[in-house]
């Protein structure tokens, strides 16, 4: 089985001398090597990326979400023979945002709206595009990643037309909340990955609690590559970003109080976490060295909780299993995440960030519509000039925008709509 796993969409692969890796170290590689996994480190994460230089951005998240993911496949090695390889599950988590859009969920939701007509936009879908067809390495593949690893990355295994809702209200929103899913422009993607399981496994996986007028549909499961990634990825979104607003004072010291009346005490006594109030709020320490520790001791706690539990009704090995925390440290984990939601997420910073991402990509896109190819690269001027519809067409603008870094949908932005700034000597 393991051979169909290994395979790759272009049906070829590279040989080149003594070359000793193996398929998923390829990868890995691959993906940390790509121009699109380099522009994450102009993306935002929660916080503008020109806001500060000690928070988190896309791509430092992105290594840190890596190596939580290596940390729990170490930790419950032995535990379940299917556990992906260390280089399956880092490559994963490497690319696991790499169809993010600039300016985080602001662009997100502006891509959408502005798509909604045609297929929409959600980041996850993106990143299964990204990794399949657009970024360079074989021509119509993307980067040709194996089966397994595009498996792994697809957090949402239902296409974007299943999910939307039916409301009418939609059609004059200025913001249209996506469904988590992937492009309609996937499926025959989605279908090759899908190959290998049997017709109960494809029918189950890809089963959905169906839309509303009122809401979005939803997915309900995930492959156990997945659910290592998306673990690793709530975590890091938890704690580091927790980190980042304490260090910018969003966070303070009062806050902890209600992680501590909501988490049982005795289990943060045996993880080793007692003291970590004291120690994440230390004043006295200058260079934030207990500070560190205890994000480090969170951290820790966090992954050795994570436990395999069995999912009911599907054959394969890597559908039926999971990994999740035990209850104790799931509770912690979710306390984390409403506190970073609240005081960074949900702050009047955080909105205005959210609001501004939102505005600057709604204006391009609009202004990029309205004369595409004097307003798009060469390159994609050619490949917009050979799609046959109009939905192919705005594909083509929102894969575009969607692959800017902040800074460049900045300048852009500034060059078009911001008189006496930038000039055509200037370099994008």
């Amino acid at each position: 089985m393991e051979k169909f796993w290994q395979e790759r969409r272009s049906g070829s692969l590279i040989q080149r001398p003594e070359n000793h890796r193996d398929s998923y170290e390829r990868d890995r590689a691959r993906i940390i090597h790509s121009a699109a996994f380099r522009r994450l480190q102009s993306k935002t994460q929660v916080l503008g990326v020109t806001d500060g230089d000690f928070h988190r951005t896309r791509l430092t998240h992105s290594m840190e979400v890596a190596q939580i993911a290596k940390g729990i496949v170490t930790q419950l090695a032995g535990k379940n023979k299917f556990l992906p390889p260390v280089d399956l599950v880092e490559a994963i988590s490497l690319a696991h945002d790499i169809g993010h859009p600039p300016f985080g969920h602001g662009g997100e939701l502006a891509l959408n709206t502005m798509m909604r007509y045609w297929g929409g936009f959600e980041g996850n879908g993106q990143t299964l595009r990204l990794l399949s067809k657009l970024e360079a390495h074989t021509p119509g593949f993307g980067l040709n990643l194996t089966r397994r690893s595009l498996l792994g990355v697809i957090k949402y295994p239902v296409n974007y037309s299943l999910l939307i809702k039916k409301s009418v209200e939609d059609e004059k929103s200025v913001k249209v909340h996506p469904p988590k899913c992937f492009h309609d422009s996937e499926l025959d993607v989605f279908d090759w990955i899908m190959k290998p399981f049997s017709n109960n496994d494809r029918e189950l996986f890809s089963s959905y609690i169906h839309p509303t007028e009122f809401k979005v549909g939803k997915t309900q499961f995930h492959s156990l590559d997945t659910s290592i990634m998306e673990l690793a990825d709530d975590i890091s979104y938890a704690v580091h970003d927790f980190e980042d607003g304490v260090a910018l004072k969003l966070i303070t010291r009062d806050v902890w109080d209600d992680v501590e009346s909501r988490v049982d005490p005795l289990w943060l006594n045996k993880m080793g976490l007692k003291n970590v109030r004291q120690d994440i709020f230390n004043s006295e320490d200058d260079f934030n060295h207990s500070r560190k520790r205890a994000i480090g001791g969170l951290v820790h706690a966090l992954i050795i909780s994570a436990q395999i539990i069995e999912v009911e009704g599907f054959e394969s090995s890597i559908l039926n299993s999971n990994v999740v925390l035990t209850q104790e440290a799931q509770v912690l984990l979710d306390v984390l995440k409403e506190i970073t939601t609240k005081y960074i997420i949900k702050s009047q910073s955080g909105q205005t960030i959210e609001y501004k991402g939102r505005h600057l990509v709604t204006r391009l896109f609009e202004a990029i519509s309205s004369d595409p190819e004097m307003l798009m690269p060469k390159d994609f001027v050619s490949v917009y000039k050979r799609q046959e519809t109009e939905s192919e067409s705005k594909r083509v603008i929102c894969d575009y925008i969607a692959g800017m870094s902040d800074a460049y949908a900045g300048k852009i932005y500034s060059r078009l709509f911001i008189p006496g700034s930038g000039t055509a000597f200037d370099l994008l």
